[in-house]
């Protein structure tokens, strides 16, 4: 077998941290009881949030959901949530079946 030098411990110096994402995702229910502009901040800052549906969905986001698209966010209504995504975080729906 080869020698074969590599050296993890400087490697983390020429990583891009350009680009790098931050953030958590954030689990929650959206049923209007939460100011609209929590869930602004929440994905300003980086985060995802998948959030359960509880009522009318074109009424319970109405108070959030052009600002996400506008900051280039996505949505997106899966089942019975609502997944909302930073600008940069694609949301891929390429393993639903149709």
């Amino acid at each position: 077998m080869s020698d074969f030098n590599l050296d993890l411990s400087s490697a983390e110096e020429h990583l891009d941290e350009e680009g790098e994402l931050t953030g958590d995702v954030i689990l929650g229910v959206l049923d209007g009881e939460t100011d609209p502009e929590v869930w602004v901040r929440a994905v300003e800052n980086g985060n995802a949030l998948f959030l359960a549906v509880e009522g009318d969905l074109n009424e319970l986001a109405t108070g959030f959901a052009r600002e996400i698209k506008d900051m280039d966010g996505q949505m997106m209504h899966f089942r019975r949530f609502l997944v909302v995504t930073p600008p940069g975080v694609d949301i891929d729906t390429n393993r639903l079946s149709s």
